[in-house]
């Protein structure tokens, strides 16, 4: 089978032996298993913390977290009584349909729409579509989002990949090389990035502006390729040892096992337009 759903999840299958577990919670990619095009075994490429509750009570401590309607706290009034990050990611989603089942990959759609939770923090009509595609060496996330008013709706959202990496040792992200950032360390001043290859040797919580779209992540045992859409904003994070430490829900050293590299709306506001709609997503791939 393609795919098996459970009532908490959607686990993909690939004729090479690749997966990927998708959670209703949240529509949280917990697990992308892959192998590298040139052979090996099976490897985890996303880090969930193992100290990540699963019941409900609180968004998931790794893997793709969806990031809607804002990105960090509340920096509008009519935000005000969200949480951090918005209600996406601690959302039940609804199972819609298998999209794609061939020799290329397996794909599903989950679907979000208010709830009367959500319309009392967000008070807009809209319908989300998250679609998941697994291939032999690659992942795909895409957020298809429309407009369901006649008038526009803005709204930030970004993948808050979780990367299963020697953090602290080897990983380079490339190329970010003179890009304006939010350095988000020291008081959101915005710097010039002047690095060939960007590391985490320390706690970073950066916000590139207007990237390329394209970027390599070196784990120092292969690399990856992030390609995004329509999404103009990377996000480079890694909290280091004493930041690390002061997260309830992870799992201890769990800084040093993971990095993220995020596309997303995270400086800006994406407008749509009343009835229209917007697509934007990711696609990791395996070099």
């Amino acid at each position: 089978m393609p795919y098996e759903r459970t009532d908490s999840s959607i686990v993909l299958k690939h004729p090479n032996g690749s997966s990927a577990e998708i959670l209703f919670y949240g529509a949280t990619v917990v697990s992308w298993k892959s192998a590298s095009p040139s052979g090996g075994d099976l490897k985890e490429r996303l880090f969930v913390s193992s100290k990540s509750p699963r019941d409900g009570s609180k968004p998931i401590r790794g893997g793709i977290p969806v990031v809607f309607p804002i990105f960090g706290p509340p920096t509008k009034p009519e935000h005000a009584r969200m949480p951090q990050h918005g209600f996406a990611r601690s959302t039940v989603w609804k199972w819609e349909e298998l999209v794609m089942d061939n020799e290329s990959g397996v794909s599903v759609r989950l679907i979000l729409e208010p709830t009367a939770e959500i319309e009392a923090v967000f008070p807009h009509k809209f319908v989300i579509a998250y679609v998941v595609t697994l291939a032999g060496h690659q992942l795909s996330t895409d957020f298809h989002l429309r407009n369901k008013e006649d008038k526009p709706l803005a709204f930030q959202v970004l993948l808050h990949t979780y990367y299963a990496v020697e953090a602290a040792k080897n990983v380079r992200i490339t190329p970010l090389k003179g890009l304006t950032y939010i350095n988000k360390v020291k008081n959101a001043a915005e710097e010039i990035e002047e690095r060939d290859a960007v590391d985490v040797l320390q706690f970073t919580d950066s916000v590139y502006k207007s990237a390329s779209k394209e970027y390599e992540i070196d784990t120092g045992v292969d690399k990856l390729s992030l390609k995004s859409r329509e999404l103009n904003d990377v996000v480079v994070w890694n909290p280091g040892p004493e930041a690390g430490s002061k997260i309830a829900d992870m799992e201890d050293g769990g800084w040093e096992r993971y990095v993220c590299v995020e596309p997303g709306a995270a400086s800006y506001f994406i407008e749509v337009e009343g009835g229209k709609r917007w697509v934007g997503g990711q696609t990791i791939s395996i070099l």
